[in-house]
């Protein structure tokens, strides 16, 4: 079974990112993967801001990214680049900390002019923190996530929820190659040691 860390970067409960994210770990947890949740809305504020490393809901984040075989990093686009609460999430996770991970991106804009916002914004800081397997990930505009208000969560345009959908089976593909690899690496290691 594959561990996979959703990492919202919405400092707003009702944002539209959980869409996404909602949608993404209900189709992951189908397909057999653990989830863990790190949401910048539900964490402390003040722990976050002052990247308080002995905050028992800091340290359980971290631990959440260490165990991970994937991270889901997900943010609302403003003004061209993620959000300043997904960037603080980011600066508490150690340099090498998404080393040999897969990461999904799933970013969420009023614009389809904010798509480069992964490229420009986003990869660069994963690299920074060891990433190196960074799948394409999803962009959604806005007006394809409504708000559920009566009846909770929310609905979202076919076409997004295609695109989701191709998403989670690539990462689950990547998962489970690098899950073969891994075992066949300790195959091999266990037959030169006979």
């Amino acid at each position: 079974m594959s561990r996979v860390t959703i990492i919202a970067g919405s400092p707003t409960p009702g944002s539209r990112l959980f869409g996404l994210t909602d949608y993404v770990r209900e189709r992951l947890i189908q397909t057999g993967s653990a989830i863990d949740r790190i949401s910048a809305a539900e964490l402390p504020a003040e722990d976050l801001l002052r990247a308080n490393f002995g905050s028992p809901a800091i340290k359980a984040a971290l631990a959440a990214v260490e165990s991970a075989d994937a991270v889901v990093i997900a943010s609302p686009v403003y003004k061209a680049a993620y959000s300043g609460a997904l960037k603080t999430i980011l600066d508490l996770i150690p340099q090498k900390g998404l080393q040999g991970k897969v990461v999904l991106p799933l970013f969420i804009g009023g614009t389809i002019a904010h798509l480069l916002a992964v490229d420009y914004a986003l990869k660069p800081v994963v690299a920074a923190l060891g990433g190196t397997h960074i799948l394409s990930g999803v962009f959604a505009v806005d007006q394809w996530v409504s708000r559920l208000e009566n009846a909770g969560g929310y609905a979202l345009e076919e076409q997004l929820r295609e695109r989701l959908d191709e998403a989670v089976a690539e990462l689950n593909w990547e998962l489970a190659r690098d899950q073969l690899a891994a075992k066949e690496q300790k195959q091999g290691q266990v037959v030169g040691l006979g």
